[in-house]
């Protein structure tokens, strides 16, 4: 179904029109505040001006009198009058002034490819800040896109302390449950929830990164009745890599609301007249289907709309500018910005992926990555990457980030002979890089030591032996880019895996004291992402990966850069199940790189079988990350055949819809199925821990199936009606027995005997 906004210029509303859903709010306040209709299912494009007439310009007497406050569900609030509540926008204008008034001054609408896009401009005519509030809906999708971008068009200064990219507010229930993602390394994008009360909830990284800890993603419902097959479903998640914060607040009159975007501890951004600011893109959805289809919709929108596509908002306005750089049209306007483009055929299947990290660690040779190369190839992996320790100087973790050349004593000829002999053996190349790190024993700190973020007369905290460079600054970020580019210029690389493995300390810039330094925190990430564009539209047939020491940089504004997210350094299988199945709730698995290692696990020292570890791997892209040269012949002759078996489902998992059927945090079994989008091939990958006594292993029911129709199984034959698997379930292969067991079944659909289809 085509998206479209609907304005009713007579009663000052708008409808903006999803697939099945419905968001409407309208002009107030004699047009100084813009009020929250609906958020829900579709609505017709009668009704919003219904409601806006029935809400009244005022809270109840009985409302105002209890909470001294005007609690009213505004879409953007500026933080001044009679309000409590957490605002969307505070500045502080030059003569002292810290509240801002209102009124809207224009609005447009345009309609480029599959998306249709609202912008309101709403102005302070006292000191002329404009905030211009963007809508965004998408043909074929329920998910709205919303950001801001403020303006200083007066002749003074004014700084911006708070600004959050949008504000969301939920419908009039009770006992809403919050659910989000939290974790640590190692232990990334857990399920946690919990229900909302009176007062805040905060979930914030304050880290520079999107962090370990907490995700910027969030699912709402109502009385905790929402399951992963039905139940209504309220989900958002904010795309940006730095530091972030999300409030979730239930107010004095018991009215909800969620808002957020980039951190506003320790940051502030000074605009001077002319100076414009783009904040994050912040992205919702609703469904009456549950989570699995919140997931779904996440999904299927990601892949057609973000996965590589870039700056679609204006947000990476860089700060740098280099002759080397293509052109960066960026710049904060008035206009929608560069659109987000055809969704097209979507991202290609991600390779079988091989990684020498765990198998040499930094002892990296010509000869020994060439020998690992061969095994690599002769299990059927097409995309081979050298990890760290290729650089100079780089024999350990304390020395040699950023001196990015190749180590003479290591590769004496440079990359060329290997990347040609990895081509030769039919595999494309790829290459670790660390470029926002450095190391003290580097010729790079040597000559650059004000490059790094630091206080005057205070410790430069080290971590993980690093130091972060100030990519804020314009010279460092062209170092950067030209840094990078050199390395795809001179060397036939296809694939990068971009790792940051450590979060900010010590935020300062010296050399900027009492010009705005805070704004690091932003600028930053805003520079990153220009540097990653340009260096995208430089070398177009180069992929990239977010690495940060694990899962610490994954949400949807590093995705549009990058083509899959390195999920976790714990590579355990088990471990794994749990990680992968948080990380599924937002992100679609055809970018999650899930490796195989070695048994026993490096980190956890746990067992577990090469099959099984491969069916928990074959949930995303598959990738391969044990010491290919002490595998056994029959671990290798079984390695290629699962590779072979992933290559059959591969399209099937990363392009088709996703059930999780069942989790082992409830369930005696994790399960996933994954639909292809004309239903007619089905996969299971199912993983247990280990036995027990108490109970059995039921058959697993499957879901969104023709009952009508025949499935085949296309290893064993057998043949069972969709009704049956639907309502008795599949009986797992080896589900009776053993720890840590684990199944692949692939289904085909025959001829529907009660359709005909």
């Amino acid at each position: 179904m085509a998206a479209d906004i609907w304005h009713d210029e007579a009663a000052g509303t708008w409808l903006l029109q999803g697939r099945s859903t419905g968001y409407a709010f309208g002009l107030a306040g004699d047009g100084t505040a813009l009020r929250h209709l609906h958020w829900g299912p579709g609505l017709p494009a009668e009704v919003p001006a219904a409601l806006l007439a029935a809400a009244g310009e005022d809270p109840p007497r009985w409302e105002r009198y209890r909470t001294g406050a005007r609690e009213l569900p505004d879409e953007y609030v500026p933080w001044g009058g009679l309000r409590f509540d957490e605002p969307s926008l505070k500045a502080e204008y030059a003569d002292g002034t810290r509240s801002t008034e209102w009124a809207i001054a224009a609005q447009r609408l345009t309609r480029q490819g599959a998306t249709v896009t609202l912008e309101l401009d709403f102005t302070d005519s006292a000191y002329g800040l404009t905030a211009t509030l963007f809508y965004r809906v998408y043909d074929g999708f329920d998910v709205i896109e919303r950001w801001a971008v403020l303006r200083q068009a007066g002749g003074q200064p004014v700084v911006i302390r708070q600004a959050h990219s949008a504000n969301w507010w939920l419908p009039d229930r009770t006992g809403w449950r919050l659910r989000y993602l939290h974790g640590g390394w190692g232990a990334e994008t857990r399920v946690a929830q919990t229900t909302l009360g009176p007062g805040k909830l905060i979930l914030e990284s304050r880290r520079g990164t999107t962090s370990h800890q907490f995700n910027p993603w969030f699912t709402l419902d109502p009385g905790g009745e929402a399951t992963e097959e039905g139940g209504e479903v309220w989900s958002g998640a904010l795309a940006w890599s730095g530091s972030w914060k999300l409030i979730y607040e239930m107010t004095s009159a018991a009215h909800l609301h969620a808002c957020g975007g980039w951190n506003d501890f320790d940051w502030a951004q000074r605009l001077l007249p002319g100076d414009g600011l783009v904040l994050p893109s912040f992205a919702g959805l609703y469904t009456d289907a549950g989570f699995g289809a919140a997931s779904r919709e996440w999904h299927a929108w990601a892949r057609a709309h973000v996965i590589g596509r870039g700056d679609r908002t204006g947000l990476a306005e860089p700060r740098w500018r280099t002759a080397a750089a293509p052109p960066v049209s960026c710049a904060p306007s008035s206009s929608a910005g560069p659109g987000p483009g055809e969704p097209g055929p979507g991202p290609r299947l991600r390779p079988v992926l091989y990684n020498s990290w765990e198998a040499t660690s930094f002892a990296v040779t010509e000869a020994g990555q060439e020998r690992l190369a061969e095994r690599a190839a002769r299990i059927g992996v097409e995309l081979f990457v050298v990890d760290d320790g290729w650089f100079r100087g780089r024999n350990n973790d304390r020395a040699g980030l950023g001196d990015w050349t190749v180590d003479e004593a290591k590769f004496p000829r440079g990359l060329a002979p290997l990347i040609e002999h990895v081509n030769g053996l039919g595999m494309s190349f790829g290459l670790w890089i660390e470029p926002e790190m450095v190391n003290r024993d580097s010729d790079l700190y040597r000559a650059h030591p004000d490059w790094v973020y630091h206080f005057a007369n205070r410790t430069r905290t080290e971590h993980r032996n690093q130091l972060v460079l100030n990519l804020a600054r314009p010279d460092v970020a062209d170092w950067v880019f030209r840094q990078v580019d050199r390395l795809l210029a001179d060397n036939n690389i296809a694939f990068i895996k971009w790792d940051m493995n450590r979060p900010f300390t010590e935020p300062g810039w010296p050399a900027e004291a009492g010009h705005n330094p805070e704004r690091i925190w932003v600028d930053h990430v805003r520079n990153l992402y220009a540097i990653m564009d340009a260096l995208r539209a430089a070398h177009p047939g180069v992929e990239f990966e977010s690495c940060s020491g694990g899962g610490g940089r994954a949400d949807l504004g590093i995705l549009g850069r990058a083509e899959q997210i390195w999920t976790s350094d714990n590579t355990d299988a088990w471990d794994r199940v749990t990680i992968q199945e948080g990380f599924s709730q937002v992100f679609p698995p055809q970018v999650m790189m899930a490796w195989v290692t070695d048994s026993p696990n490096w980190w956890t020292e746990r067992r577990v079988s090469l099959r099984f570890r491969f069916h928990v791997a074959m949930a995303g892209a598959l990738g391969v990350g044990g010491d290919l040269n002490r595998w056994t012949e029959r671990e290798m002759t079984e390695a290629a055949e699962l590779i072979a078996a992933y290559k059959l489902i591969r399209p099937v998992v990363q392009r088709g819809r996703l059930y999780r059927l069942a989790s082992v945090t409830a369930d005696p079994y994790g399960a996933n199925e994954y639909l292809s989008d004309d239903g007619t091939q089905a996969v299971i990958l199912a993983w247990w821990g280990p036995s027990s006594c108490s109970g059995g292993r039921p058959p697993l029911r499957l879901a969104a199936l023709d009952p009508g129709a025949r499935y085949a199984d296309a290893d064993s034959g057998q043949e069972y009606w969709g009704a049956e698997l639907l309502h008795e379930g599949l009986r797992l292969p080896g589900a009776f027995r053993g720890d840590f067991g684990s199944a692949l079944v692939r289904l085909a659909r025959r001829r529907s005997v009660v359709s005909g289809a």
